[in-house]
């Protein structure tokens, strides 16, 4: 008799671990609560669905900010080169771009999507959307079946809850996932934000609002020694600052535990050293000194950024080169190269990319993906407490521990 398994959220972890479970000739039912299946893959990687990364396993798992090691089972299971061939033994072709981010050749992340679709109809795996889970039910500790919101039950062998976190909940994305599980006697690790823009301290920060600049540097320091670095584009908005240097940022923050109160200096042109800069003044000022400042710093960094600089040194706009003493030359490179600022907070869980907390670790057996509390509960993706930076190791980290899931439910 075939075994009945019921996987609740069909983002990318659920959607693999149909698949997966599919494949082993089990009844599958995938009930997804949206009209339909993926939607924040959809959104991915700016819409182009940044699937994995093509590091090694040892840098995913460094990648991995929060329990890391605890995927090192699905990893081996089943790694990025395992979910590049599925993918691409499927009919969708991959590429490979800057900092190893991999993504469909087509950059339309609905095609990854339409991939899935293809294979859980050919696998027969029956997904319902527009479905929505009311409880899981047990007897004795084991899974028997779960209850729609509609009252209609479905029995079934095991359960996997793939539901995601609480980011983007216009998505979906409500926490349903972790009301269950505490129900049926898990913890839940605190749920915070995490890839998520920061809001920052210094109010003249709004005046910047909509400036975007390429390739900073962000840095921050947690207690006397460790250093933080993140490297990468960055946006001004009207309540601090965004972008993926920024997200980067977030995450290694709320893993040392550093918020509200944390100093960050950012670097705006990492690509010149403090001589280099020094040096590009001097040469200015023999060669054009009846130019203004802020002339030659439109050079390198956007208008209003500039004059906002100069502002906050107290140094005249109208000041010409060769009227710029070596104090405030110095004073200027410093703002270049340690513009301050102060975190006031990270912004709410629903701006926040990924979700961190959640299920702990220690109640999941890391190779199964079973729960240690519910005999044929399962676990999948974002709603255990893993969390990795950005670019694509967050959507492996759910594929991985999707496919172990369906493996073994």
């Amino acid at each position: 008799m075939r075994k009945k398994v019921i996987v609740i959220g069909a983002g990318p972890a659920g959607i693999m671990a149909g698949i997966t479970a599919a494949r082993q000739n089990k009844e599958v039912i995938v009930i997804e609560k949206n009209d339909q299946i993926g939607k924040k893959l959809r959104i991915t990687g700016g819409g182009r669905c940044n699937l994995t990364n093509a590091c090694s396993i040892s840098e995913m798992i460094e990648k991995t900010l929060c329990n890391g090691k605890f995927l090192y089972p699905s990893f081996n299971a089943f790694s990025n080169m395992d979910l590049i061939h599925f993918v691409e033994s499927n009919g969708c072709k991959v590429k490979i771009e800057s900092k190893g981010k991999v993504f469909p050749l087509s950059d339309r992340s609905q095609d990854i999507i339409d991939l899935f679709l293809r294979v859980l109809n050919q696998y027969n795996a029956v997904v319902r959307t527009q479905h929505e889970v009311k409880d899981i039910l047990t007897s004795e500790n084991t899974i028997v079946g779960v209850q729609l919101r509609d009252g209609l039950v479905l029995e079934c062998d095991s359960v996997i809850i793939a539901t995601g976190g609480m980011s983007y909940p216009h998505l979906g994305s409500t926490g349903d996932g972790y009301t269950f599980a505490q129900t049926l006697g898990h913890r839940i690790v605190d749920l915070k934000p995490s890839l998520v823009p920061i809001a920052i301290k210094e109010e003249w920060i709004d005046d910047l609002m909509g400036i975007s600049l390429k390739d900073v540097r962000i840095i921050s320091k947690v207690g006397n020694k460790k250093k933080i670095e993140t490297e990468g584009d960055l946006i001004f908005t009207h309540y601090g600052i965004s972008g993926p240097a920024v997200l980067e940022h977030s995450a290694y923050l709320n893993k040392y535990a550093q918020s509200s109160g944390s100093i960050i200096k950012i670097d705006l042109l990492p690509s010149y050293q403090y001589e280099d800069l020094e040096l590009i003044f001097k040469n200015e000022s023999m060669m054009n000194g009846s130019k203004l400042v802020r002339s030659i710093l439109g050079n390198y960094l956007p208008k209003n950024l500039s004059s906002k600089l100069l502002n906050l040194l107290e140094v005249e706009e109208d000041l010409r080169l060769r009227d710029l003493s070596k104090k405030d030359r110095n004073k200027l490179i410093h703002i270049i190269k340690e513009l301050e600022l102060t975190v006031s907070s990270f912004r709410s869980i629903k701006e926040a990319t990924i979700t961190s907390g959640g299920i702990p670790i220690n109640e999941i057996d890391s190779k199964t993906m079973e729960s240690k509390v519910i005999k044929g509960l399962y676990f999948a993706g974002e709603i255990i407490d893993v969390d990795a930076i950005t670019g694509g190791y967050n959507l492996q980290i759910a594929f991985s521990t999707g496919y172990v899931a369906g493996m073994n439910a």
